[in-house]
């Protein structure tokens, strides 16, 4: 993408400005290239100005091109050498127990906030000939325009598919489902088919419409959160006061109140509604730790395993993977 061609469309509407914290804070909109070059890695990437735009302007992509730019002209990015340290070849990975046609793939969050439901699960699904692997979907690295380094993760991950016989994964989070698509060469399932497939799961105990809140992959479609909608048998409000946990697009790096602000929101919010839900890993360890006491996960109510996000312990429990 061309991102100089793409924000010509603008009409300067203010409707992305409006939504999105990041750009109210600096008071700019999708149309001022220059500035918003500048703050590309300040972006949440979160998708809400894709949504509002009344021209269509691809807004979340051209963020992206520009961080690739920035990228491709040798800017150094500061900040991120944990995250590469632990993703660009994921430190953890273990693929000990994925000699199988169908492999469970949870992804780095969730083994990092429900190490026991993701024990419980691993042992279920090997009663029907279902593996496992652990390893990185590499999201965050191409999120952060390292071209060449996305490409060998994506490379590195085929050729696991390939020596293990993968023919399917099945997929926790939201951002490995739409960050893979098909670009791995095997069919992809997210966890609640695999569920209904199988007949697993009870239905999610309320008496009345559940609020949930949307992790930003699945925001503009919605697509994973009706693929929930018999597990919620008196519904879903979604949740669209805030429009990002806080994780979105690495930008906590740059900005860093911001996020807070949108987790802790969250957390206010919910703790008015009592019990916030929401599908996301990354989502529920992020609002938890902002500090709300009853932020629930749909698959750990489907599987009844009353697990609650383990904030204390969330890198170790993800390093602990690598010796399962």
């Amino acid at each position: 993408m061309d991102y100089k061609k793409a924000t010509k469309d603008c009409i300067k509407c203010g409707a992305c400005t409006r939504s999105c914290r990041f750009l109210t804070k600096y008071q700019i909109d999708v149309g001022d290239v220059e500035p918003l070059y500048d703050l590309a890695y300040h972006c949440f990437l979160c998708g809400r100005c894709n949504e509002v735009c009344p021209m269509d302007i691809p807004c979340r992509e051209i963020i992206l091109d520009m961080r690739q730019d920035r990228e491709r002209k040798g800017e150094r990015l500061r900040g991120y050498t944990p995250l590469l340290a632990e993703k660009s070849n994921y430190a953890f990975k273990n693929y000990r127990s994925a000699k199988k046609k169908s492999v469970l793939f949870p992804g780095c969050n969730f083994p990092s906030f429900y190490p026991k439901t993701l024990k419980y699960l691993v042992e279920l699904f090997a009663q029907h000939d279902i593996g496992v692997a652990y390893d990185c979907c590499g999201k965050p690295i191409a999120e952060l325009g390292l071209m060449e380094n996305e490409k060998q993760i994506l490379e590195r991950l085929r050729k696991k598919m390939s020596e293990n016989g993968i023919e399917e994964l099945i997929l926790l989070c939201p951002n490995c489902y739409y960050y893979f698509g098909d670009q791995l060469g095997v069919k992809i399932t997210f966890i609640y088919d695999k569920l209904r497939e199988l007949g697993i799961g009870k239905e999610i105990s309320s008496q009345e419409t559940i609020r949930v809140f949307p992790p930003c992959p699945d925001r503009s479609s919605g697509k994973l959160l009706e693929n929930l909608s018999d597990f919620v048998p008196n519904g879903h409000q979604v949740m669209k006061e805030v429009q990002c946990c806080g994780l979105g697009g690495v930008a906590i790096v740059k900005e860093r109140e911001l996020a807070l602000g949108m987790s802790k929101r969250l957390s206010e919010i919910g703790n008015e509604e009592k019990t916030l839900y929401t599908y996301c890993a990354t989502c529920c360890g992020n609002i938890a730790r902002a500090g709300h006491s009853d932020v629930r996960h749909l698959l750990i109510e489907i599987l009844g395993t009353d697990e609650r996000p383990d904030t204390k312990k969330s890198v170790l429990n993800r390093a602990k993977t690598k010796i399962l």
